[in-house]
């Protein structure tokens, strides 16, 4: 049964959680009095549904439904989870959140998106105070996983675990902190850095993009893949992180940064960064910052992705919850064996999806069908898989980043030691885009030599094989490179 979501405040934030919990198959509400909420939650949306898709190699549940609700109350009745993200004033939040118990069901996970306001703070007044956590994300929400999960003691500690469960089922990484603090865990270093950012711009050391340049170029790319402390242990070569501390601890007690004062911020100092910043980044609309931003996380999480390695280990993950409830195919039929979007990366100097990787959708339609009988990851792992032998593409249209694609796989003959597939691919519009011709071998892994497969995997074949003659020939079977259309 889908579940809602009910978000309350529909602003960057808001825009983001409500995409989340959209492309993962919930319901949600949205209230939020700015008269231009559904135009710039539709433009957040627009975003998120480019990009959220590339990052998974399986399809993402049906969309849920989206309803833009005139009250609180109409928004909260009968949803699973209330996010709220209304402006950071304790008076504000506190108002908000005991419009939402008044209607909302008993029990519900109510998270706060506060980046500062501990818990205990968030209910002081509530009816129901074990309801309330802080739900801290960053941005985007819809692409990046971490989420700063705070409860207190009693019963917002079950709520925190209930909530914990619900963000890992979307695809979240929740981080659950120990201790009420103020602004949590990661806010507190993002200060510290910001800090340090206005005194070298303030005492004419840096301007904004040195400053940016100097992360995104050198400790940025290491702390997205390892974090601060595994970094430093690497740091610390073979004698590891004690030798690090001994090297390097020592500075921590001289004046080299400012990090226990602030500059004022001057109308004079704001000035200068706004004209740096303009400099910078500002012959960019905001949207355009956001799809750039957004494609180059998809790439680096994508690539974290085949390395299987902190948010990259998630995705997987996730992939795998998805792909645990497709639905058993009707061999009757020809298999669905790939249903993805096409991600930036996979496009090229045309705009569209490149030959290789036409391949690669095509190897991975193969692998899935070799999951299909029985050849699977297991199997492989004990010394045997089937190899492809020949290849056939024919590129009938293109697919451009964002597109989904699907593949169906049919199978022309098996017996022995190979079989025959066919497969085809289309555009979600129905266009068909390609079909690639294919000849597996079974072999051993350990004499790389054709062998015969068990028979538990060739009667298999031999069922599907059966089921599939009586199909129609796909057009396109037999054909030789180069032949006229």
């Amino acid at each position: 049964m889908t579940r809602t979501a009910a978000i309350i405040g529909g602003g960057v934030i808001g825009g983001g959680w409500a995409a989340r919990f959209l492309l993962n198959g919930w319901n949600v509400t949205i209230s939020d009095p700015d008269p231009e909420a559904e135009r710039k939650i539709g433009e957040v949306l627009a975003n998120a549904r480019r990009s959220l898709p590339a990052l998974s190699d399986v399809a993402l549940p049906a969309e849920g439904k989206l309803r833009f609700c005139a009250s609180i109350a109409e928004a909260v009745t009968g949803a699973a989870w209330v996010q709220e993200s209304v402006p950071e004033r304790l008076d504000i939040k506190h108002k908000v959140l005991a419009e939402i118990q008044a209607h909302a069901p008993k029990g519900v996970v109510i998270g706060s998106s506060t980046s500062g306001f501990k818990p205990s703070e968030l209910q002081q007044g509530a009816v129901r105070p074990g309801e309330i956590v802080v739900c801290h994300p960053f941005n985007p929400v819809y692409l990046l996983p971490l989420i700063e999960v705070v409860g207190s003691d009693g019963p917002a500690a079950a709520t925190a675990d209930k909530a914990h469960e619900i963000l890992t089922g979307i695809g979240m990484k929740p981080l659950k902190v120990r201790k009420e603090i103020d602004a949590h865990i990661a806010d507190r270093f993002l200060e510290a850095v910001w800090r340090e950012g206005l005194w070298l711009i303030k005492d004419g050391i840096a301007t904004t993009e040195e400053i940016d340049d100097a992360i995104r170029f050198g400790f940025g790319i290491r702390w997205a893949q390892m974090g601060l402390f595994e970094t430093y242990r690497v740091a610390g070569g073979e004698a590891g992180m004690a030798h690090f501390i001994a090297q390097f601890g020592p500075c921590l007690s001289w004046p080299w940064t400012k990090l226990m004062d602030v500059p004022e911020l001057t109308d004079d100092l704001v000035k200068t960064i706004a004209d740096q910043s303009d400099a910078q980044s500002g012959m960019h609309t905001i949207r355009q910052l956001e799809r750039i931003r957004d494609d180059n996380l998809v790439s680096m999480m994508r690539s974290l992705k085949g390395r299987n390695w902190g948010a990259g280990a998630l995705l997987n993950q996730h992939d795998a919850r998805l792909k645990a409830l497709e639905p058993t195919p009707d061999f009757a039929r020809p298999l669905p064996t790939l249903d993805r979007v096409v991600p930036i990366s996979w496009t090229d100097y045309n705009g569209h999806m490149n030959e290789a990787r036409y391949l690669e959708a095509f190897s991975k339609a193969s692998d899935r069908f070799m999951e299909i009988i029985g050849c699977d990851a297991a199997y492989i792992a004990a010394g045997n898989s089937y190899f492809t032998a020949e290849t056939h593409l024919r590129h009938i249209d293109e697919a451009l980043a964002g597109d989904r694609i699907r593949v169906e796989t049919q199978l022309l003959s098996a017996g022995g030691k190979k079989y025959q597939i066919f497969c085809t691919m289309y555009h979600q519009d129905g266009r068909l885009l390609a079909t690639a011709e294919q000849v597996l071998i079974h072999v051993s892994l350990q004499t790389r030599a054709a062998t015969m497969p068990p028979s538990d995997i060739a009667d298999k074949l031999a069922r599907i094989a059966k089921l599939h003659a009586a199909l129609p020939i796909p057009e396109g079977v037999g054909r030789h490179v180069g032949q006229p259309r």
